[in-house]
């Protein structure tokens, strides 16, 4: 028996564009532990000034405790920088690769192993 990557029941790419990269940095608006994924609301400040509530889909609650969040690691207010692909829609809904916290420290959102990331594939 095969295991699939964690994001096959809807698979990375019918709803993310790997063509478009992002690294997004802002402040936690709000964190949501649930199954099958977690969401980060992130309040993103543009070029123009305008905050832009960005929502960041990650890896199920098992799945990132494992790599070392704790219910804890994103309260509000907490200063961030994510990288990840945006949805195909172009809305404001990206599929998170990882966290990079300001004291430096990284975290995988484990949606993807590193043969499934698009950008080791290039």
């Amino acid at each position: 028996m095969a295991a699939a990557p964690a994001f096959a029941h809807h698979g990375f790419a019918a709803e993310f564009d790997q063509t478009r990269p992002l690294k997004l940095k802002g402040t936690v608006a709000k964190w949501e532990v649930s199954n099958p994924h977690s969401w980060i609301q992130m309040d993103v400040k543009g070029n123009d000034g305008k905050v832009v509530t960005w929502m960041i889909e990650g890896g199920s609650p098992n799945n990132l405790y494992r790599l070392g969040f704790t219910k804890d690691s994103l309260p509000p207010g907490s200063e961030i920088m994510v990288d990840g692909y945006q949805a195909k829609d172009l809305s404001t809904r990206d599929v998170g690769k990882s966290v990079t916290f300001s004291d430096g420290r990284k975290l995988f959102l484990g949606l993807h192993t590193r043969e499934s990331d698009p950008e080791t594939k290039k």
